[in-house]
C-alpha cells in the first residue's frame, strides 16, 4: 500500500483557527488513508489549479468546502467534468461532503438546500443491508458514528447510483457508483476535536439559526468509524482489499 499514490482534490479550506492548530482537510484525509506525504498530491482547484490525468493515481479523494455546489462556480464545473473522466477510468474515487455532492451533480443528480435544514455535529448514519456486500462498507457494521456539517444535500440521485446509508437529516449520506466510486455527505476525516472547533467557530451563526450549540457540543462523541472507512478506501485503491475488482 505504501507504493500507491493518491490525489486529493481540494475544493476549499477549513476554519483559519483549525488550519493554524491542526492543519487542513488534506492533512486529516492523508492521516486517515494511512499513506505517507510523499505519496499524496494535493490540487487546489478552488484556486484555479489544473487537474492531472487521474489514471496516474491509485485513488482520488475530493474534499469538502464552504462553497455551495448549487452556485456552479467555474472551477467547480470544471472539476465536475473532470470527475466524469475519473469514473469512466475506474480509478478509485471518494467524494466527501462537497465532493460527494459534486460527483452526484456531475452524473446527473440534483443538489440544493437541504429541506431539513443544516446538519452539524456528531451523527449516526444507518447503513442499508445492501452495504454488507459493498467493498468499502462491508464489515463496518449497521451504524456509523460520524461528524457532519452541511446545508446542501443530494436531493435526487443520478441514474444507477445506489444509496447505501442515511439518517433523518439526510437520506443520502452514503452512495456508491459502480464498484470503485463512493460519496459520503459526512466528514470521515474529522475527529471530535475538529467537530467541537466547528461548533465553537460557528456558534454565532448556529445560534442565529436557532440551534442549541451547548447541546450539540455535549453530543459530540469520538468514533473510529471515519478512519476505518478512509483506511478501507486506501486499501481498495491500492489493490490490497476485495474492492480491487477488474
Amino acid at each position: 500500500m505504501s507504493d500507491a499514490s493518491f490525489l486529493i482534490v481540494k475544493t476549499g479550506t477549513t476554519l483559519p483557527e483549525l488550519v493554524a492548530r491542526r492543519g487542513d482537510y488534506e492533512d486529516w484525509i492523508r492521516e486517515g488513508l494511512g499513506v505517507p506525504l510523499s505519496r499524496v498530491r494535493v490540487v487546489r482547484v478552488y484556486e484555479g489549479a489544473a487537474l492531472p490525468d487521474p489514471r496516474g493515481f491509485a485513488g482520488v479523494v475530493v474534499t469538502g468546502s464552504s462553497a455551495l455546489v448549487s452556485e456552479r462556480e467555474p472551477w467547480s464545473e470544471r472539476t465536475a467534468a473532470w470527475l466524469l473522466g475519473v469514473v469512466e477510468a475506474r480509478v478509485a474515487l471518494l467524494g466527501i461532503c462537497y465532493g460527494h455532492q459534486l460527483i452526484a451533480q456531475a452524473l446527473g443528480g440534483r443538489v440544493g438546500a437541504n429541506p431539513r435544514g443544516r446538519e452539524i455535529g456528531s451523527a449516526r448514519v444507518r447503513l442499508d443491508p445492501a452495504s454488507a456486500g459493498d467493498p468499502l462498507l462491508g464489515g463496518l457494521g449497521e451504524t456509523l458514528w460520524v461528524h457532519t456539517t452541511h446545508v446542501e444535500s443530494v436531493l435526487e440521485l443520478p441514474p444507477g447510483v445506489r444509496c447505501l446509508g442515511g439518517n433523518r437529516a439526510d437520506p443520502h449520506h452514503v452512495v456508491a457508483i459502480g464498484a470503485r466510486c463512493w460519496g459520503v455527505q459526512f466528514h470521515p476525516e474529522f475527529d471530535a476535536d475538529v467537530m467541537r472547533a466547528y461548533l465553537e467557530g460557528r456558534r454565532e451563526l448556529l445560534e442565529g439559526e436557532g440551534l442549541d450549540v451547548g447541546r450539540l457540543l455535549a453530543e459530540v462523541r469520538g468514533s473510529s468509524d471515519g478512519t476505518a472507512l478512509l483506511r478501507r478506501f486506501s486499501r481498495i485503491a491500492a489493490g490490497a482489499d476485495s474492492g480491487d475488482v477488474g
